[in-house]
Formats: C-alpha cells, sequence, structure tokens
C-alpha cells in the first residue's frame, strides 16, 4: 500500500479493479479545503489514458508488476510467440494484444513482457529497432530541400517518411517511441 502522497512517474495501482500506471501526478494544495492529487493514469490492461484526482494521503493498493526479458521467436497464425532466453519456456500472445507495436518486431528481437501475476499485460520494445526498407518511391530529381522526405514502406509494414538517400533494401533504425526514421543502420 502507498499513499497518493508517495505517487511518482511509472508507479503502478490497483484502483476499480484495474491496474494503472502513473503518467504524470501533480501535487495540488488549495487556498482553502484539503490537498489532492492530480493524476493522469494509463490502464495497462486496455491501454486507455484517464484522467483522475485522489484526495491527499488517501491509500491505495500498489500492483507488483513483473518484468521478463524474452525473444521474439515468429509469428504463428494470428499469435506471436515469444521465449524465455533461460528456461526456454515459450508464450503466445494474440495480434489484438501487441497492437502498433507490431509495426516493430522482427524475429529474433529481444523484448520486455509485462506481467501481472499470471497475467499478461503485454510488451515493452527498445527505444529503437532496425528495420528494412522494403519499398519506397523515386525523390524527386533536383530536389534539394534540407529535409525533404519521402514515404517508405519498412519489412514489417510501417509506413513512415525517410529522407529522400534512403533506397529500397537499406536497413534503417526507427525510434519506436514516435515511429519515426532516426537514422540509417550501420
Amino acid at each position: 500500500m502507498i499513499t497518493s502522497n508517495d505517487f511518482k512517474t511509472g508507479v503502478t495501482i490497483l484502483y476499480e479493479d484495474s491496474i494503472y500506471q502513473v503518467i504524470e501526478f501533480q501535487h495540488v494544495k488549495p487556498g482553502k479545503g484539503g490537498a489532492f492529487v492530480r493524476t493522469k493514469l494509463r490502464d495497462l490492461r486496455t491501454g486507455a489514458v484517464i484522467d483522475k484526482t485522489f484526495n491527499a494521503g488517501i491509500k491505495i493498493e500498489t500492483a507488483l508488476i513483473e518484468k521478463l526479458e524474452m525473444q521474439y521467436l515468429y509469428k504463428s497464425g494470428e499469435n506471436y510467440v515469444f521465449m524465455n532466453m533461460e528456461t526456454y519456456e515459450q508464450i503466445e500472445l494474440h495480434e489484438s494484444r501487441l497492437q502498433d507495436q507490431l509495426y516493430y518486431l522482427t524475429e529474433g528481437m529481444t523484448i520486455i513482457i509485462i506481467s501481472y501475476g499470471s497475467e499478461i499485460l503485454g510488451i515493452e520494445l527498445p527505444e529503437k529497432v532496425v528495420l528494412e526498407v522494403v519499398q519506397t518511391a523515386g525523390g524527386a530529381k533536383g530536389n534539394t530541400t534540407s529535409n525533404a522526405t519521402k514515404e517508405a514502406l519498412t519489412n514489417t509494414g510501417l509506413k513512415l517518411s525517410v529522407p529522400l538517400f534512403i533506397n529500397e533494401g537499406e536497413k534503417i533504425v526507427v525510434s519506436t517511441v514516435t515511429g519515426k526514421y532516426d537514422t540509417r543502420a550501420k
């Protein structure tokens, strides 16, 4: 148990039969009345973000979230198979649980599985991943604008804007946070 005064970014709590992670928090002490804590919470089961205000000092149960490093192996129908590198235990997650993260998964990639008890809540990707460009539009000849970009499609199905000098078959580094091109892969 913690109190609402102990909220910090990243803390996970059990509230109204859901598991939430604190994204933002602000302690407010108005001139009249009692203090309160204004928060922005992400539901770890659905991904929904809600705003919630708690009275200062109330007790809230913490949720013990486990993070386990695993390797993505392959796709089997609508399921994605991951393996624990120490025990070789395999788990399958349905593609609906992974949503937009599918665009960054490549075979052999190491990811973090987030779970609460025996319930798997989702995965945590590295900040940057290397993807291969499989299709891109040709750049307009003579276009020397400083930030000129073109549309590209990666081997995972992600569509993004890349600089004009990127060609099909090249590997690029993409941010999983923003979904944007970062650099050319070495």
